[in-house]
């Protein structure tokens, strides 16, 4: 007998709490909590998962030397009812859990897909500063190439660090050593 398929809740009141996130469980929707809402998307498109294992593959080559983990998908912390789930997340941690601590991630990763362009770039990018997350990279699908966009915490808000497009390598010393042409990434 097999489990019945998980159904998102029909109707609420009451602000969602971190315990009722969690209480949750698995999900092939990506669920956030924001502040007491929580916001659905539907799973990444086989392009959008694609280039994620391509840009885990690179990362872990690089952070590992650090003691650094390469994660995909993955609870990240912010804050209080402030939970979201990256594309990419490299952080200063271990493999025992269900959460990363915002205050253990070096660079997190979003991908842009046309149904959460307006999330990546402006609404995640806002947390993820308050939350002083110190690198934001950006992967941008520019038709069939990719393009990526790196941002460093500046005070309390990123600044552009590098841009690279298909064919150009962007290249980094912090967090950690690391080069990739963005062609590479399809």
């Amino acid at each position: 007998m097999s489990a019945a398929p998980w159904e998102p809740p029909r109707s609420r009141v009451e602000p969602w709490t971190e315990a009722d996130y969690l209480a949750l469980g698995h999900s092939h929707d990506r669920i956030e909590l924001l502040d007491g809402s929580l916001i659905v998307s539907p799973a990444p498109s086989k392009r959008h998962q694609l280039v994620s294992w391509n840009l885990v593959d690179s990362l872990r080559r690089a952070a590992r030397p650090l003691g650094l983990l390469v994660f995909e998908a993955v609870n990240v912390r912010l804050g209080v009812d402030r939970m979201v789930i990256p594309d990419v997340v490299v952080a200063d941690t271990d493999d025992e859990g269900v959460v990363i601590e915002a205050g253990e991630v070096r660079l997190i990763c979003e991908i842009v897909s046309p149904g959460n362009a307006a999330a990546d770039r402006l609404v995640k990018m806002q947390l993820y500063a308050i939350a002083r997350i110190p690198f934001y990279l950006l992967v941008e699908q520019d038709g069939d190439t990719h393009s990526l966009r790196l941002y460093r915490l500046d005070g309390g808000h990123y600044v552009e660090d590098r841009v690279a497009k298909a064919g150009e390598t962007l290249s980094v010393t912090e967090p950690f050593r690391w080069a990739i042409d963005p062609g590479d990434l399809r």
